[in-house]
């Protein structure tokens, strides 16, 4: 949603020149971006990126002499010493212009890409998962958070959806598929039970729970105990996050978020034709 109020502030300063969407049509090689990146110039800003550095420059000029009147061709640029990159690739890029009648459909655009990021539900709104949110809510991926203590849920970074209930894991039936459910809440029996309920998920990218060795060890012990399948065990990911010194909560995020952005990209490789 932050993105799409980007684009409308972007495209109501565009209203009276329109912009122009750059696209990345072709990307051999090593290049920053592939093909399905593209962006929007206006005459004094611009939204998105297709890779940065001097190939957006080179984008952004061009994008601009073509709202001042000249020809929207094509530019193909090799990513080498000519333009001061060395990734060695090549990118080609279209230009069209995009009039103030037509906003509305770059607008749809943006909603739709919106509308299919994956989903990260995080049962637990303490220290961890706050730093976790604000984390994530820097990512591509809608962040669900989850609590049965409503002064904590409360202190939710804006962004985020919160869900106050009795029951969390009654919760993990509502998860979309190929979404990550990370629990880290404050109570270990509450954590066996939404852990439980979601290793019963076979559609989840990832499912990981705060916490040591001995609490997973623990935690096999009464699954098994109580008729879980051994087998559902491997997909469990805990600890989550590296093995590091710093155990500061901002610190855990950082590596929790990026083992999901991994998980979550893996899912969508591993399951791209069942989604289109």
């Amino acid at each position: 949603m932050a993105r799409l109020e980007a684009f409308r502030s972007f495209a109501a300063n565009a209203a009276q020149h329109g912009f122009v969407l750059v696209r990345v049509i072709e990307a051999k090689g090593s290049t920053p971006r592939n093909t399905d990146a593209w962006m929007l110039v206006s005459t004094t800003s611009s939204f998105g990126t297709i890779g940065g550095g001097r190939l957006e420059l080179e984008a952004i000029e061009k994008a601009r002499e073509i709202i001042a009147g000249a020809s929207a061709e094509p530019m193909a640029l090799p990513l080498g010493p000519a333009i001061g990159q060395c990734c060695g690739g090549h990118v080609t890029l279209s230009f069209e212009v995009i009039a103030p009648a037509r906003f509305g459909e770059i607008e749809a655009m943006v909603a739709a890409e919106d509308a299919s990021d994956p989903e990260v539900w995080l049962f637990g709104g303490g220290h961890v998962g706050r730093a976790l949110t604000n984390t994530l809510l820097l990512l591509p991926v809608k962040v669900h958070v989850v609590e049965t203590r409503a002064d904590e849920l409360g202190l939710t970074p804006d962004g985020a959806a919160r869900h106050l209930t009795a029951l969390p894991e009654s919760l993990v039936q509502k998860i979309a598929p190929g979404s990550a459910a990370i629990v880290l809440t404050h109570d270990h029996a509450l954590d066996f039970l939404i852990v439980s309920a979601a290793l019963k998920r076979d559609d989840l990218a990832q499912t990981g729970m705060i916490g040591s060795d001995t609490k997973r060890a623990t935690f096999e012990h009464q699954f098994v105990r109580e008729g879980g399948d051994r087998a559902l065990l491997a997909k469990l990911i805990c600890p989550i996050g590296r093995k590091i010194a710093d155990k500061r909560p901002e610190v855990i995020a950082a590596t929790v978020a990026a083992d999901i952005v991994a998980a979550l990209a893996e899912w969508q490789a591993a399951n791209r034709q069942a989604l289109s």
